[in-house]
């Protein structure tokens, strides 16, 4: 990799075992990997042989690997509130298939997202779902009990000598920042202590303005993750197109200026767009310019959000402050 480059390059990979083989059905995929000295982390969307046919493969090929833990849709997919004891169900699978295949990791990912289906209700019945969210942020016992739960999960990981990767919403962030819990309890997700925080800042996903939430929130990230280059679980009504190789390019090198550890979404996306040689010869310290003025403005607004959801944590500020402005209002 040329000089410049981040300590740690990792790209993310979704798809089948029909796709995930074909995608690896030559040694050129292996080769690009290796020249990158990248890691891969690979969605297991099931326990099959031809998942463990390709992961034996790139363990063959000296590539660091990640399983990168999901589940059924039907099971909400990522972790997330109301499937913590499906997530330590499907762990358990995932070991014994380990064991069976004698599969070699590197770490644990687990993606901290809401419910699929609850994605799903939100495009096509938001009136009826909205509701439902913010009763949810009443629950706090659920919130609890799931936090344990996934807490519980993620210290078996840990003590089985893997290190976990979370991978997480920007809003996630600033709950944490402000001590609260208030976004996550309406979102449905919960906080896991992981070994390393990956903020999932995809500037597809915030066009025009995703270079200045990039820039804003990389900043103090442990990992930053980039894209969409492409694939993914796919919404209706929802058209985010993939990233272009010129805006690809700027997200890298934005990032690159505030972190030593990128994710780059997705793999298969990046071999779509045949993006992999002009990544290997990457000129990783050329310039770009932050878009300043919509950062600013950004960090004010994250600064009186967080205040916002700091106050919701300590109502009796609230009220304090009521009582002396009734107070100074009376006298």
């Amino acid at each position: 990799m040329n000089n410049g480059a981040p300590e740690k390059l990792t790209f993310f990979c979704e798809l089948s075992s029909i796709e995930l083989t074909k995608l690896f059905s030559n040694e050129v995929l292996f080769m690009q990997l290796r020249k990158l000295q990248a890691t891969l982390s690979l969605g297991i969307l099931d326990f099959s042989d031809e998942r463990a046919r390709i992961v034996h493969q790139l363990n063959e090929y000296n590539i660091t690997v990640i399983a990168w833990q999901l589940l059924r849709e039907e099971e909400g997919y990522w972790y997330n509130m109301g499937n913590a004891p499906k997530a330590s169900s499907a762990y358990s699978d995932f070991l014994d298939w380990t064991n069976r295949h004698n599969l070699r990791w590197a770490g644990i990912g687990v993606d901290i997202e809401p419910d699929i289906s609850e994605f799903h209700n939100l495009l096509t019945n938001k009136m009826r779902i909205i509701p439902a969210l913010f009763k949810r942020m009443c629950r706090r016992k659920c919130f609890d009990d799931a936090c344990k739960e996934y807490h519980s999960l993620v210290s078996r990981m840990q003590n089985d000598g893997y290190k976990v990767d979370s991978y997480e919403f920007l809003f996630m962030d600033d709950d944490r920042k402000a001590g609260s819990c208030i976004l996550s309890r309406i979102l449905g997700v919960t906080d896991v202590p992981s070994n390393r925080r990956v903020l999932m800042l995809y500037s597809s996903f915030f066009r025009p303005y995703g270079t200045a939430v990039l820039c804003n929130y990389a900043c103090g990230a442990d990992s930053v993750a980039v894209g969409i280059t492409g694939g993914g679980v796919e919404f209706p009504g929802i058209n985010s197109a993939p990233l272009d190789w010129h805006e690809l390019s700027r997200d890298l090198r934005l990032a690159r200026q505030s972190c030593d550890d990128i994710h780059v979404f997705s793999l298969e996306g990046c071999v779509d767009q045949n993006f992999m040689d002009g990544l290997i010869n990457f000129d990783w310290n050329e310039s770009v310019k932050q878009p300043q003025p919509m950062t600013f403005m950004l960090t004010i607004a994250r600064f009186f959000s967080r205040l916002v959801l700091w106050l919701t944590t300590h109502p009796f500020l609230i009220g304090m402050a009521i009582g002396l402005l009734v107070s100074l209002i009376i006298l």
